[in-house]
């Protein structure tokens, strides 16, 4: 029998602490050998120890210092003020509108700038990244691991989804990690940088159980999937100005202690939603003065 995850007690009720899923137990059977393979080793660099340790060292001097050196001619940053003391000992959730691949790259990075010592994860869709080997060399040399855990398509492998969730929300409670996400759930490719896709309920399942600190930011700017194009523009002045905007922790009030349900994560996914889109609004005012 599967392990019962923190959610099935939730709607039970039960608020106790969680325990971490075992998601390569949950995903035997469903997943291939090197899905299993990769969902091991990642899932197990996030114990405390000398990897979790190494990794944690890499993603603040390597990950972030070669995100900066590639963008740092183009970019225009507010409302750092507005955050909190970033306690390496609790965690943080960040959320973020998603335009292209590397929106959270350049939140953590700007963190990191500042000192933040966290180990940080974004969930990522399992394609590429869990079932194909040259995805594990991806993960590790783009992120130093940090793109965990899988977020799986298809229908037979949903409670994997329910799973990965909990585990989020183990990394959270259990703190000193740092998680990013996008309530949008997936890229935003028009031209209309400011018209945010609906928020999706698994962010507000998130928020819900976590009950950490929520970091609102709003990115734009960013190249969608050109690395040259974006190393060039900056390298040379002559790339689309990047504009990042911080917000204040966003309030929840009463929703975070009302009985879980579907639609109560909808709703908390949509007011954090809300959040980036003010600070769109705001990114929209700082961008006309830029060109003005």
């Amino acid at each position: 029998m599967a392990p019962k995850t923190k959610f099935a007690r939730a709607r039970a009720g039960d608020e106790s602490e969680p325990v971490r899923p075992d998601l390569v137990e949950l995903g035997r059977g469903t997943l291939g050998k090197t899905e299993l393979l990769q969902l091991r080793v990642i899932r197990r660099s996030f114990e405390r120890g000398r990897v979790d340790s190494a990794l944690r060292w890499c993603q603040r001097w390597v990950g972030a210092r070669w995100i900066d050196m590639a963008t740092k001619n183009l970019r225009h940053v507010h409302g750092l003020d507005r955050l909190p003391p970033l306690d390496p000992d609790r965690s943080y959730l960040c959320v973020c509108n998603h335009r292209s691949f590397f929106d959270l790259y350049m939140v953590t990075t700007l963190l990191v700038l500042e000192g933040m010592p966290h180990r940080m994860l974004f969930p990522v869709r399992s394609n590429f990244f869990y079932d194909h080997p040259l995805g594990f060399l991806v993960n590790g040399a783009m992120s130093f691991f940090a793109m965990y855990p899988p977020v799986f398509r298809e229908r037979q492998r949903a409670m994997l989804n329910v799973a990965g969730i909990d585990e989020v929300v183990w990394m959270l409670r259990r703190g000193g990690a740092f998680v990013g996400v996008h309530p949008e759930g997936t890229r935003k490719k028009d031209a209309d940088s400011y018209a945010l896709l609906p928020a999706q309920s698994g962010v507000g399942k998130i928020i819900r159980h976590a009950k950490t600190t929520v970091i609102p930011a709003f990115v734009n700017g960013l190249e969608q999937g050109d690395i040259l194009k974006q190393v060039t523009g900056n390298a040379t002045r002559t790339g689309t100005p990047i504009v990042v905007v911080f917000g204040k922790p966003v309030e929840f009030g009463a929703l975070l202690e009302q009985p879980p349900s579907p639609r109560l994560y909808k709703q908390i996914a949509e007011h954090s939603l809300d959040a980036i889109r003010a600070l769109g609004q705001e990114e929209r005012e700082i961008r006309a003065s830029l060109v003005g």
